[in-house]
């Protein structure tokens, strides 16, 4: 996943749809970052701007947020694979896994699925 993609949007912007999205709680968002909660407030209202390994992390879950939209064909679809526990990720649901900042199994949960893997 590349920063790059984090371009295509004012990060304020990514993280209103992630959190509306995902159905994650700012706290949740903060810890996916690794970032102070006090901090993600201020990029979400656009007072400041993430910077170095915030914002790359925050590219990588734009990144995941668009490959979880083209692989489910509602939001609510999507919400609830986010909060079910899976298989694939040992039992963990897809939102804990993100809240570790583990946007990599996440992914790779995502392309089993997409590949027909159905766990």
């Amino acid at each position: 996943m590349t920063p790059n993609v984090l371009l295509e949007m004012a990060p304020h912007q990514a993280i209103e749809q992630i959190l509306s999205e995902f159905g994650l709680t700012p706290d949740d968002l903060a810890r996916a970052l690794k970032a102070n909660p006090r901090s993600v407030e201020r990029w979400r209202v656009g007072g400041t701007y993430p910077q170095h390994g915030a914002r790359n992390r925050l590219a990588e879950l734009v990144a995941l947020h668009h490959h979880i939209r083209e692989t489910f064909s509602s939001p609510e679809a999507a919400r609830t694979w986010i909060h079910t526990a899976n298989r694939y990720l040992g039992g963990m649901t897809p939102a804990d896994a993100m809240r570790v900042g583990r946007f990599d199994v996440v992914e790779s949960a995502l392309e089993a699925l997409d590949s027909g893997v159905f766990l």
